[in-house]
């Protein structure tokens, strides 16, 4: 037959639904008909209910608990308490970050809302009226809710089992409540550079503590079979495999009798990654009964006392030039972690990777230190929609480029583009460590820059100025900028680990007879679009059309080891494995073809969906013949069968970046803001789904604008929480929320199997500086120098009453 048609192929590529194709997500049939599987779903024949007693006070010595009039309430069975957990070893829990954590109050509480009892009950209603009437005697302890008083010498000590350690998981302590201090860069190159530098800014600027609040809390079921001595555990799981691990590591139970299930995941956002002790105490609850057991937080629980993200307080220094050449970087870092350190960060260094935070731009020379401490508040520090820390570095950099703008009194983007790493600089060694992949920089930024029609902007917001300056208007506008590098695909070995584990990831695919498959990944999706979008990675690779393949994470049994998902990992490692997978399986497939069509394998070559030989187009064996001849009839010597396992552990992380830029009005009068657009240009190098991309950055661009605008969880003087239900916690919803633009240049990554950098955390780590620098650009005029987020209508209208705007 004659070479086909272009048509002809176009046909046959629309088919396989591959890469690049805007094919609709398939878990969507689903969840919009309200058929999802969650962990409440879970109904198992016998299943009791536990809930927790929880402190009142935030710093507390626990004199007495008494269950007896809990036993006593109807349905009621049994109450936990440290003590009973400390008769199976299991009082106190190992955290990622090196630390541990009590499971149950082990003679005093550090925060409120920590957990203190177990009630075990018949039903959910029979364990809420047990909590009620277990009885604590509490002695009240002064409590220590700024991290700047923590080191003080008459601070409290919160953590008496440590208070003697003078070396902790990451090194020396200088305190007895000091967690770690990490330092990195050259510090004494840098204090030459800002002792000779024309130009400096220092500004501490705070990321304040704030909370991912999926719509689904956590959860879990344990059921523990006491004849086979095995236990099955569902629960709300970023990382199953990991939990199965610590499970095994906890109980003692070999890790090969632990099934740990992982069903739809009601969002994650980093705050499902951590081990609660929800999930310990309901397997402690099913090994001791002998019956399944149900737990369920509810908002106000997950709000006030499952992992916390942010509460960083950076100090950032800059130097430079008159003529707005960065010379050198200082920050130091006071990192507020709660009572204990459970941050869910897999690297190497107790700070994530927030040596990041040099950014987009060619620092010479830098220094960083981090100091961690103990506080009275929920222990945490979650990568909500980020990649361990690095959020928090992104808008600690954007911050501060345009405080050293202002003051050297030039425009923000036209000092980012002087400062930019160059295209020709990369693979680029950071000053604090890292070799950034890939970029092209100055192109997105001034296509940013073109597409908004910047330079009207600016002359439409000097005209407002000017209308303001004369009384004629009570409104400001102000430009934000954000360019944000960020780093992701949490994998490499050298950097990354988990309880010793290394964080690769993996993926399996059987291609059956009729050439369908299933591909099982060590993933877990929380919304993300897996199940769509690893399909059109197979599908390009092996030429099977996404809809004939099968897509399955989440199961112990099933899925092999994998590290999760969560820091925008996923498309980094996991779809690197997947890709690798496939072509495993694709050189096998061309050694079947060069059977058939009787030719040497080199003579062969890909076309879309199957091989044929080069310069007879004629001579052609599809994919789904290849797969039916590898189970009825393979080449003499070859083993049936098609399919392959993949794990891979990545040279090195992918760096995505983007230009973000916000138009914002303020009414000074009221504090009430107006996002009159919102622009936002991404770089995830190869793009798998463009409608995927776009739902994620519209996703992660509403939790930016959340978290920049109004969303934080407070504490009062005595530790107790501000911002603990949805009555004052900000969600957005549709009427908050306003139209988000999306645009993408594309510069793959070069040493990932598909050039892809991962997208998911992207909007978030480039969306909150972008929204805090428009308000603060709004104010600049005024004179005002930094303004602290969150910026809702009240803290606005304080900033423009500390300006003198009110009178």
């Amino acid at each position: 037959m004659n070479e086909m048609a272009p048509t002809a192929r176009q046909e046959r590529e629309a088919k396989l639904e591959g890469m690049g194709c805007r094919r609709k997500r398939v878990e969507d049939i689903r969840f919009t008909q309200g058929k999802g599987q969650y962990v409440d779903d879970v109904k198992l024949p016998g299943m009791l209910f536990g809930d927790f007693v929880r402190s009142p006070y935030a710093h507390a010595r626990v004199k007495k608990i008494d269950a007896t009039r809990a036993l006593q309430v109807p349905g009621v069975l049994a109450v936990l308490t440290a003590e009973d957990l400390k008769g199976v070893n299991l009082a106190w829990m190992p955290t990622l970050a090196g630390d541990v954590q009590m499971v149950l109050a082990d003679g005093k509480v550090l925060f409120q809302s920590q957990e203190v009892a177990f009630v075990i009950a018949e039903d959910r209603y029979a364990a809420a009226d047990g909590v009620e009437v277990v009885d604590v005697e509490y002695e009240e302890l002064p409590v220590l809710v700024d991290p700047f008083q923590s080191m003080a010498p008459d601070a409290p000590v919160l953590r008496e089992d440590i208070k003697d350690k003078t070396v902790g998981a990451h090194g020396p302590r200088k305190h007895y409540n000091h967690i770690f201090e990490w330092s990195i860069g050259d510090k004494e190159a840098t204090d030459m550079a800002f002792a000779k530098a024309e130009v400096t800014t220092k500004d501490l600027i705070w990321y304040h503590r704030t909370h991912p609040s999926p719509l689904e809390t956590c959860q879990a079921v344990a059921s523990f079979d006491k004849v086979k001595g095995e236990l099955t555990v569902w629960g709300t799981f970023q990382a199953p495999h990991v939990v199965r691990t610590v499970a095994s590591l906890l109980s003692t139970i070999p890790e090969h009798k632990i099934h740990v299930i992982a069903p739809d995941i009601g969002g994650g956002f980093g705050n499902k990654v951590g081990v609660y002790s929800g999930y310990v105490c309901a397997i402690v609850a099913s090994i001791v009964t002998g019956r399944p057991v149900k737990w369920v937080e509810d908002r106000m629980e997950n709000l006030s006392a499952t992992s916390f993200a942010r509460d960083y307080h950076m100090t950032a220094e800059i130097a430079a030039t008159r003529q707005g050449k960065v010379t050198a970087l200082r920050v130091h870092v006071l990192a507020d972690h709660g009572g204990f350190d459970a941050c869910a960060d897999p690297s190497k260094w107790p700070a994530g990777f927030f040596n990041v935070v040099t950014g987009s731009y060619d620092f010479p020379v830098a220094h960083l230190v981090v100091d961690g401490v103990y506080t009275n508040k929920a222990p945490g520090g979650v990568a909500y929609r980020c990649s361990f820390r690095v959020t928090e570095a992104a808008y600690c950099i954007e911050r501060a480029m345009d405080i050293m703008a202002q003051k050297l009194g030039m425009d923000p983007a036209e000092f980012r583009l002087k400062n930019f790493i160059r295209a020709e600089q990369f693979p680029y060694q950071s000053a604090l460590g890292w070799e950034y992949d890939s970029g092209e920089y100055h192109v997105a930024m001034r296509k940013a820059m073109e597409v908004v029609d910047y330079k009207g902007l600016r002359a439409e917001q000097a005209a407002k100025r000017e209308a303001f300056r004369r009384g004629g208007t009570r409104e400001i506008m102000g430009l934000g900028i954000s360019f944000f590098t960020e780093i992701v695909g949490a994998g490499p070995s050298k950097n990354c680990d988990i309880l010793g584990v290394a964080m690769f990831d993996s993926c399996e695919i059987r291609v059956h007879p009729t050439g369908s498959a299933v591909a099982r990944m060590g993933t877990k999706s929380q919304g993300q679009g897996h199940e769509t979008t690893w399909a059109q990675i197979i599908a390009t690779e092996i030429g099977i059309p996404a809809d004939n393949i099968m897509v399955e994470e989440g199961n112990t049994d099933t899925a092999p080891y994998g590290l999760g998902t969560y820091g925008s990992r996923s498309t980094p490692v996991a779809g690197a494995a997947i890709a690798m997978a496939a072509r495993k399986i694709k050189a096998k497939a061309q050694m079947i073809a060069a059977y058939l069509l009787e030719v040497h394998e080199g003579d062969l070559e890909w076309d879309i969906d199957g091989f044929r030989v080069k310069g007879l187009p004629e001579k052609f064996k599809a994919m789904k013949d290849i797969a039916w001849v590898a189970y009825n009839k393979p080449p003499p010597g070859m083993e049936p069968g098609l399919e392959a396992v993949s794990y891979y552990d990545p040279p090195n992380m992918t760096y995505p970046f983007g230009a973000y830029i916000c138009v914002m009005d303020i009414d000074v009068d009221t504090g009430a803001y107006k996002i009159r657009r919102f622009y936002a240009l991404d770089d995830c190098g190869t793009r798998i789904n463009p409608m995927i991309i776009e739902g994620q950055v519209h996703g992660g661009l509403t939790e930016a604008l959340a978290i920049a605008m109004g969303q934080e969880i407070s504490y009062d003087a005595m530790g107790n929480v501000k911002g603990a239900s949805f009555m004052d916690f900000f969600i957005p919803t549709a009427v908050e929320t306003p139209h988000w633009e999306t645009d993408h240049t594309v510069t793959p990554s070069p040493h990932h199997p598909i050039g892809a950098k991962g997208v998911g955390e992207s909007p978030n780590v480039g969306g909150v500086p972008a929204f805090s620098n428009a308000v603060n650009d709004a104010f600049a005029f005024l004179g005002a120098t930094h303004i602290s987020m969150p910026h809702d209508h009240w803290r606005n209208w304080i900033a423009a009453k500390t300006l003198g705007l009110h009178g």
